[in-house]
């Protein structure tokens, strides 16, 4: 049974670089019907905090990465906070000690006796790489404070947990040598690794968690992105999947998904290309579900919806001209207010030519006769009365775009008539005939 983890450290919010790490992982385990486990390293009481721990959980759960075992689900290896393991360590602290692989520093600290032995570590990623014989000093495990060091437990809690499989970052690669020597000496098989490639800003430069697109809830839980369109993004980012298409549905991704194929070369972050996916994600939603996700940033902007259907065909009247949620309030606010405020330009347009108000009075009067208020029945009264008017249809639309939304851009005029209402569009027109 294959059996995966990811295990972060609770000092801030869910990083891209470990959420790609725990989506990698995820994938494995998903393909080949394994466990994935979370497991929290919070060892460090100094910069762990709750709010830290409670953020990762929350991003994970966006993203759909669920785990089998962990925090909120228990399992038979846990605990699964490392603050809440220092027996399982002790005890392997005094495994060591009773090999006579340990010695006490005169300040209290316990070292590790390396081996001193070439260690060689077959890589899914990076094949097999060999250490030499290392000439650096022994490593400490246990501080003079009592407390434990990350190559300890990550090791202790990898045996006691049966990883097959660990999926981590490439900057670890060159500590895993000191892993092995542990795993060794333990009598314990190591898991198979795979070190992925770090993920750099458009620059080059590492992405840190104080890079602009680096923080799951900040960047894209609050920023306006679908989880399902971040997730797919992420999956490419360092792993390119046999097939011509980029825009892949988890399913996809998780068949595909195949370790060897992920890139040895650090990925670079383009925001740009991450918002692209959401476009596509959110062309493809439905007009309830496309609403149902827009639905907290119309709250947000104080938009009042009082009729759900309107609100959201109104919606997904403007999907193709935005990328993120967080953009559409700005685009359909007039749907939802009466006051809605005229941008400078439209009032110019509308007051540079004199014959602009008759013709909006012109519209007025055959929206007032139609008996029924479709779509076709709209625009076919716009074409009306442009002719009345002797100008063309394209002379009359701008300026009744300019009276119901008091905006330049946005969906057909037709659409924005039918949705708002009869009785709206034509106290709309009166409203600007009034400017």
């Amino acid at each position: 049974m294959i059996r995966v983890r990811f295990a972060p450290s609770p000092t801030g919010d869910l990083h891209v670089g470990g959420a790609r790490t725990a989506l990698f992982n995820w994938l494995y385990a998903r393909k080949h019907g394994g466990t994935f486990i979370l497991r929290i390293e919070d060892t460090d009481g100094a910069r762990n905090t709750e709010e830290a721990s409670a953020g990762i959980l929350k991003g994970l759960k966006w993203l759909g990465l669920d785990w089998d075992e962990g925090p909120e689900k228990g399992g038979d290896y846990g605990p699964y906070y490392q603050s809440q393991r220092k027996h399982i360590y002790d005890a392997y602290l005094d495994k060591l000690t009773a090999m006579g692989r340990t010695y006490v520093e005169e300040n209290g600290a316990v070292r590790f006796k390396f081996s001193r032995t070439a260690i060689t570590v077959h890589d899914m990623v990076c094949g097999d790489v060999t250490f030499a014989p290392t000439e650096e000093p022994d490593m400490t495990l246990r501080r003079p404070d009592g407390s434990y060091i990350f190559h300890f437990v990550n090791v202790v809690d990898d045996i006691e947990m049966k990883m097959t499989h660990v999926f981590r970052g490439e900057d670890h690669l060159s500590n895993t040598w000191k892993h092995i020597d542990l795993f060794n000496a333990f009598g314990a098989t190591p898991p198979t690794y795979a070190h992925i490639p770090l993920i750099l800003n458009s620059d080059s430069s590492k992405m840190s968690k104080r890079d602009a697109g680096s923080a799951i809830e900040k960047s894209y839980m609050n920023g306006g992105f679908l989880a399902d369109a971040v997730f797919n993004y992420l999956c490419l980012l360092g792993w390119t999947p046999r097939t011509e298409a980029e825009v892949l549905s988890r399913e996809t991704l998780t068949s595909l998904f195949e370790p060897g194929e992920i890139h040895s070369s650090n990925a670079r972050f383009d925001m740009q290309k991450c918002s692209w996916f959401n476009a596509q994600y959110l062309r493809a939603l439905s007009p309830e579900a496309l609403f149902a996700a827009t639905r907290p940033f119309l709250d947000e902007a104080g938009l009042k919806i009082t009729d759900e259907a309107v609100a959201a065909a109104a919606v997904y009247s403007v999907k193709e001209k935005v990328s993120l949620l967080t953009e559409i309030p700005a685009w359909v606010h007039y749907f939802f207010r009466e006051d809605y405020p005229y941008e400078d330009e439209v009032v110019t347009k509308l007051k540079a030519k004199p014959e602009n108000p008759a013709l909006l009075e012109a519209a007025m009067k055959a929206f007032a006769t139609l008996p029924d208020w479709t779509e076709l029945a709209v625009h076919t009264a716009i074409e009306e009365a442009a002719k009345g008017a002797g100008v063309k249809p394209g002379a009359l639309m701008p300026l009744l775009r300019f009276a119901l939304s008091g905006q330049s851009r946005g969906p057909s005029v037709s659409t924005i008539a039918h949705l708002i209402g009869k009785e709206s569009t034509v106290q709309r027109i009166q409203r600007t005939l009034a400017l």
